[in-house]
């Protein structure tokens, strides 16, 4: 012990080591698990552009981010601010600030404004943001929001490639004046406008025939039971979230491709997650309850159960509808 602490070397090595295991642990490990995990959304926004980017620097140095959130949380009050409750994968088309800065992903902690997770959908107009920027009272009576005049200039006449903001008149120091977005200003809505959620449960991109869901007139039994096309159930109304190859979104939708769930045989739970929904880890997103929402008939889970239990290399054994009865019974 006494040489230990008397050698410098093995004092500084031994502290050297404790830091860049630490680090590694930590750190470093974490970072890279952590975009095997989580990756963008399918139809996902596309990266900032330049304009966006330099917004979101400007949002930044004027602390926004102490007001607002971009966070969508899994209560009713929340349903006013986006599609869904947000989940990692919202995240992952971030990129780092910079060289030394990492990625800022301004969730927030308060709320003294709305969240802005889907502003870019809520207000869409440019003008809007403008005025409301100039000065908030203009645009949202009761808005407490401070005013942000530094953004913009004031000027006797336009120049080309002005772009006025059209302030009421009671809210301007000098009537005479035109009212001029800076850069910056410019920039920021850009930024706000670009904040859009993606909606993982619409279904325009299935073709609109799959929402038949006819039954087959020719070959359409299963096991002696008159059942509709599975596949087609599926790619109607799970493929936008599980995907065609049933692989999932990592950090959003698990995958149902060797799924211990979909292969196991707890079939009451099955068929549970299928009308009532599931919320199983924290790191995907909650299941709404499909098959209420789509008035599932017994013929339809079990046809949407054995094309599961049977595709992507699952081979399970088929359930039949006598069995799906009685647990969609049970369950009501």
């Amino acid at each position: 012990m006494m040489i230990f602490l008397n050698d410098h070397r093995i004092l500084f090595g031994s502290a050297l080591c404790l830091f860049i295991f630490l680090t590694l642990y930590i750190a470093i490990i974490p970072a890279l698990d952590n975009q095997k995990i989580n990756r963008p959304l399918p139809r996902q926004a596309k990266v900032l552009t330049n304009e966006q980017r330099a917004g979101k620097m400007v949002y930044i140095e004027n602390g926004c981010v102490a007001c607002h959130t971009q966070q969508v949380r899994s209560v009713e009050m929340d349903n006013v601010f986006g599609k869904r409750p947000s989940i990692p994968a919202d995240f992952a088309v971030n990129r780092r600030t910079d060289f030394w800065r990492n990625t800022a992903n301004l969730m927030g902690t308060q709320r003294a404004g709305p969240d802005l997770t889907n502003v870019g959908e809520r207000q869409p107009s440019a003008e809007w943001h403008l005025i409301h920027l100039y000065q908030p009272r203009a645009a949202i009576e009761a808005s407490i929001m401070p005013s942000y005049e530094f953004l913009f200039i004031e000027r006797d006449y336009l120049q080309p490639g002005d772009v006025e903001v059209k302030v009421p008149e009671k809210f301007l120091k000098n009537k005479r004046k035109k009212i001029v977005a800076t850069v910056k200003a410019l920039q920021l809505v850009a930024y706000l406008k670009s904040l859009k959620q993606t909606d993982y449960t619409d279904k325009t991109i299935v073709p609109a025939f799959l929402y038949k869901q006819k039954k087959k007139e020719e070959g359409g039994a299963q096991n002696g039971e008159n059942l509709p096309d599975g596949a087609e159930l599926f790619t109607a109304n799970c493929a936008s979230c599980h995907q065609a190859s049933g692989e999932g979104v990592p950090g959003a939708f698990p995958p149902l491709k060797g799924s211990p769930v979909v292969t196991g045989g707890d079939l009451e739970l099955y068929v549970t997650i299928i009308m009532k929904g599931y919320d199983p880890r924290p790191e995907f997103a909650t299941m709404p309850p499909v098959g209420t929402n789509a008035n599932f008939t017994p013929e339809d889970v079990t046809a949407i159960m054995n094309h599961e239990r049977t595709s992507w290399g699952n081979n399970a054994k088929k359930v039949t509808l006598d069995e799906i009865k009685v647990i969609m019974e049970k369950i009501k």
